[in-house]
């Protein structure tokens, strides 16, 4: 199997159930931003962003002007947050906690298109 194709499985299937979670529950919306000022969890969520942005990276750096790109830019963006969270801990936080929650429901709105777009490019449902 193609990485690109497994990886837009990954990332669409994520992004699908991450949406479906929190369309169900937006609580947990406010409470990743409150889990953010407790240390421990900072460390762990940058440690996970930086691997799995590592990974991404390292199996698809593709720049090509096409879905692929979609792909490598999760990828970068993981990595350069993660990075940020465990570099810069609080002014990371800080300029998380600008972000209101209707800013973040509208995100994660855009990662939900985005999801069901590569499940799409990986499924070949709607022919692109």
């Amino acid at each position: 199997m193609d990485i690109s194709i497994l990886l837009a499985k990954f990332w669409g299937w994520y992004l699908l159930v991450f949406f479906i979670i929190l369309s169900f529950n937006p609580r947990r919306i406010k409470q990743i931003f409150n889990d953010l000022k407790d240390e421990k969890f900072l460390i762990i969520v940058s440690f996970i962003a930086i691997i799995v942005g590592l990974i991404n990276i390292l199996l698809h750096n593709v720049w090509e002007a096409n879905w692929k790109l979609i792909i490598t830019l999760i990828g970068w963006m993981a990595l350069l947050e993660g990075l940020a969270l465990f570099s810069f801990p609080k002014q990371t936080v800080k300029r998380l906690n600008v972000i209101n929650v209707k800013f973040v429901q509208l995100i994660y709105m855009l990662l939900f298109i985005i999801g069901v777009f590569l499940l799409n490019i990986a499924y070949n449902i709607v022919p692109y």
